[in-house]
């Protein structure tokens, strides 16, 4: 069998990772070759492939990014992209594919599954937004990576009494914020899932000001917004579609200076969240989701995603998944704002 494999939206720590995976296994497999893709959905509209083989994948476990590289193209969003991406797959001889993507690359599998490709998805998204998963490759790194941050920056809101916000990714979802917020003992946590109050958050930093602390950190997913009874706060877009990075970051910062008279100071964390080495925990994540995807290929009759479900690896079918945000459950929203 010929298998078409690619990488597609934002970039993530573990993809090389589950790439490798992919590879090895697959090549265990009699008949199985590897097309790999380059720049994920638009190297398929374009035949832009070459064959992947295991001297492509030898010591690339420790490596962020991705070889094949990686865009945000989506064939449904051209003109003609779903007609290119079939014709290359009858051109190019390409029986099923394996898409390692978040949710915009889940969501074109599952339009070209309906028109008859067979297709394996592998999660992969620092947001941990995919539905059907309970962790997606990239998470782990980014919550470190940010919970690192603030551990740095709280020595210097301490030694300047300050009120520090941290900017982190999470346009849609408050992951990667209520997670490193909790890790990094933040003051105060600002997610998508819980529309904030900014008299409530201000009015809680004067009083921890003046009773015991002179320093506040403050974490804020890109995506938050306020409640309907307030200031409108939302999440601005570029032209692309994606969040302007540090937008809301900026407006919070100004709001706090303005209401508490604090000195108020942004670090926004950006890409950095999804840049560099991989931890253990997602080397080994992305490794069980990539094999996986390798085994079922091969196997199955309808499209379906690997997922990590409780202590197992297993497989969700795609039309179940693909559409949908999973939003952080109300427990850990709860354990999150009762640390502050």
């Amino acid at each position: 069998m010929r298998v078409g494999v690619l990488t597609g939206g934002g970039d993530c720590p573990g993809l090389n990772a589950a790439l490798r995976a992919i590879v090895k296994q697959a090549e265990k497999q009699d008949g199985h070759s590897l097309a790999g893709f380059r720049h994920g959905w638009r190297g398929v509209a374009e035949g832009d492939l070459l064959d992947l083989t295991r001297e492509h994948v030898r010591n690339v476990l420790p490596l962020g990014g991705t070889l094949l590289g990686t865009s945000r193209y989506h064939p449904s969003d051209e003109d003609g992209g779903i007609d290119k991406v079939l014709e290359t797959l009858r051109s190019e001889r390409i029986e099923a594919l394996i898409c390692l993507g978040g949710d915009g690359t889940i969501g074109a599998a599952a339009r070209l599954s309906e028109r008859g490709v067979r297709i394996v998805c592998v999660p992969k998204t620092i947001d941990n937004d995919v539905a059907g998963t309970d962790r997606s490759i990239g998470f782990d790194t980014a919550v470190a990576i940010a919970t690192e941050a603030i551990d740095r920056v709280h020595t210097t809101a301490e030694s300047h009494d300050r009120v520090m916000v941290v900017e982190v990714m999470g346009h849609r979802s408050g992951w990667i914020a209520i997670s490193a917020g909790i890790a990094g003992g933040a003051d105060w946590i600002l997610v998508p899932e819980a529309p904030f109050s900014l008299e409530e958050m201000c009015s809680a930093i004067r009083h921890r000001h003046r009773s015991h602390a002179s320093y506040s950190i403050v974490v804020v997913a890109e995506g938050a917004r306020s409640r309907p009874d307030g200031p409108e706060f939302g999440a601005p877009t570029g032209s692309s579609g994606s969040t302007v990075a540090g937008a809301i970051g900026e407006r919070i910062t100004a709001e706090i200076a303005e209401r508490t008279g604090f000195e108020t100071r942004l670090t926004v964390l950006g890409h950095i969240q999804r840049g560099g080495t991989p931890t253990a925990s997602d080397r080994l994540l992305a490794s069980r989701l990539g094999l996986a995807a390798a085994d079922a290929v091969g196997e199955i009759s309808d499209s379906a995603m690997t997922a990590l479900v409780g202590d197992e690896v297993k497989l969700v079918p795609l039309e179940e998944v693909a559409g949908r945000v999973k939003a952080v459950p109300r427990e850990l929203l709860r354990t999150g704002f009762c640390l502050v």
